[in-house]
C-alpha cells in the first residue's frame, strides 16, 4: 500500500521513468492482440500483399485515442467508463447492462474454446472441450485468488511469449524495403474494402477498452498528474498490438500467397502451424502453436479480469445505494466474483455443440455493436463541463472519435446483417 501511496504523489517525469512503470497497456495490449486481429491480418496479408500496411497503422492510431479517452476520463474526473454512462442516462446504462451478459456467456465459451483448440493442436490427449474446460477453470482461480501485481505479471509473460513466436515467424519473410513502403501509401485495390475496414476496426481489443479505468486504479495511478503516465502507457500498448498485426500480415504475404491455403478461422492457425512445421522443421510448428496459445490465453485472462469491474460498477449503479455512483470496486465485490462465474460455468453449456469456431464468429458479431457505443460516449463526456478544461477533447480527438463512430457504426450494423441472414 505504500508502494502504491508514494507512486501516486511522485507520477514518472521522463520518459525513461514512464516506460519503467507501465503496466496496464501491457494488460490492454495481451488482451486485445487476439487470434481473431492475427486470423484478419493472415487473411488480408494472403490476398492483397503488404498493401495494407497503412490500414494497420490506422487501426491502431484510432483504438490509442479510445484508450486514451478512457484513461484520460478516469484521471482527470475520478469517474470509471460505467459511471460515465450512467450520466448519460438510464438507457446507456440499460445497454450495457444487457450486452454484458449476453456478450459474457459467448465469450466466455468463444474464448475457453480457442484456447483449448490451441491447447489440443499440441497435447491432443484430451478433446478441445476438455482443454477448454481446464483453461476456463484456472483462468477463474488466477483472477479470484490472484492479486493485480500477479495478473499484471501473467499478462506480461503470454504477451512476451506472444510476441517473440509471432514476430521470430515473421521474421523468416522480412519484405523488401520496396515492399513495405508501397504499404504505406493508402488504397483500397477493387473488392477489398470491407475487408480493409475489418483490419481497421479488428486492431486491438472491444469491451475491455472500457476497464482500462480499473486497471490504472489497481496499478496505483489516480489523478491528473498522471495523464502524461498513461499516454505514454497506452502508446506503448497499441505499438506493441500494431507490431503484432503487421506480422500477421507480413506471414500472410510472403508466406500463404499463391499457396492455395485458406486461413479463414482459428482452425486455419493450426493448418498454418504444420504448413510451417513441413516448411522449416518441427521446432517452428511448435513456436508457432505456442503463438496461437498465447495469444488465445492472454484474451482469456484479460476478460476475466477486467469486464467483471464493469458488471460490478453496474451494479452498484443500479441499485443507486449512498455514494454507490462513486463508490470503488473490487475484485472481492460479490458482482464481480458473480459475473467471473458466469463467463466460466455457463458458457460450458455451449461446449456440447461443439463449434468453437462458430461461436467465435458469433462474438465478433455482438463486439461489433461496442465500439461505436463506446466512441459515442467518449465524444460527449469528454467534451464536458466535467472534465476540467485543460483535459477536454480538442479537435485531433473529436474528430477520431467522430471517425471511430461513423467506421464502426458502419462494421456493426454491417455484422449484424450478416449474421441474420
Amino acid at each position: 500500500m505504500t508502494l502504491e501511496i508514494n507512486q501516486q504523489l511522485l507520477p514518472p517525469q521522463t520518459f525513461g521513468e514512464k516506460l519503467k512503470s507501465i503496466g496496464p497497456g501491457i494488460v490492454v495490449a495481451a488482451t486485445g492482440a487476439g487470434t481473431a486481429d492475427l486470423v484478419t491480418s493472415l487473411v488480408i496479408g494472403t490476398q492483397f500483399g503488404m498493401t495494407f500496411v497503412w490500414a494497420i497503422i490506422v487501426g491502431s492510431v484510432l483504438k490509442y485515442f479510445l484508450n486514451e479517452g478512457v484513461g484520460r476520463l478516469y484521471l482527470a474526473t475520478g469517474e470509471t467508463m460505467l459511471q460515465g454512462w450512467h450520466q448519460l442516462g438510464k438507457w446507456a446504462t440499460g445497454y450495457f447492462g444487457v450486452y454484458s451478459i449476453i456478450w459474457g456467456f459467448v465469450y466466455g465459451a468463444a474464448a475457453a474454446s480457442t484456447s483449448g483448440m490451441a491447447m489440443h493442436a499440441m497435447f491432443p490427449i484430451m478433446p478441445v472441450w476438455a482443454w477448454a474446460i481446464i483453461h476456463g477453470v484456472v483462468g477463474f482461480i488466477l483472477v479470484w485468488f490472484g492479486r493485480y501485481l500477479l495478473f499484471e505479471k501473467v499478462m506480461t509473460v503470454l504477451i512476451g511469449v506472444m510476441f517473440v513466436t509471432i514476430i521470430g515467424t515473421a521474421a523468416l519473410f522480412l519484405p523488401s524495403f520496396g515492399e513495405f513502403s508501397y504499404g504505406l501509401v493508402p488504397r483500397v485495390p477493387q473488392g477489398s474494402f470491407f475487408l480493409m475496414l475489418g483490419l481497421v476496426g479488428g486492431v486491438g481489443g472491444t469491451i475491455t477498452m472500457a476497464s482500462y479505468g480499473y486497471w490504472l486504479k489497481e496499478k496505483g495511478w489516480s489523478g491528473k498528474q498522471w495523464i502524461s503516465g498513461m499516454r505514454t502507457d497506452s502508446k506503448i500498448a497499441y505499438l506493441l498490438t500494431g507490431l503484432f498485426t503487421f506480422a500477421g500480415l507480413i506471414i500472410g504475404a510472403q508466406f500463404l500467397a499463391g499457396s492455395g491455403v485458406s486461413i479463414r478461422d482459428d482452425e486455419g492457425l493450426i493448418k498454418l502451424a504444420h504448413m510451417l512445421g513441413a516448411e522449416f522443421g518441427t521446432p517452428m510448428k511448435w513456436m508457432f502453436l505456442v503463438a496461437f496459445w498465447s495469444a488465445a490465453y492472454s484474451s482469456l485472462i484479460g476478460v476475466w479480469n477486467g469486464v467483471p469491474y464493469l458488471f460490478a460498477d453496474f451494479v452498484k449503479t443500479v441499485r443507486k445505494k449512498k455514494k454507490a455512483v462513486n463508490s470503488e470496486v473490487s475484485t472481492k465485490d460479490p458482482a464481480y466474483r458473480f459475473f467471473l462465474c458466469w463467463l466460466t460455468f455457463p458458457p460450458m453449456i455451449l461446449f456440447y455443440f461443439g463449434k468453437p469456431v462458430e461461436l467465435i464468429i458469433l462474438y465478433g458479431a455482438l463486439g461489433s455493436l461496442f465500439m461505436p457505443f463506446l466512441a459515442a460516449s467518449l465524444l460527449i463526456l469528454l467534451n464536458s463541463k466535467k472534465v476540467a478544461k485543460e483535459f477536454r477533447n480538442k479537435w485531433v480527438p473529436n474528430t477520431v472519435l467522430t471517425s471511430c463512430l461513423i467506421m464502426f457504426g458502419f462494421l456493426g450494423i454491417r455484422e449484424l446483417i450478416k449474421l441474420f441472414n
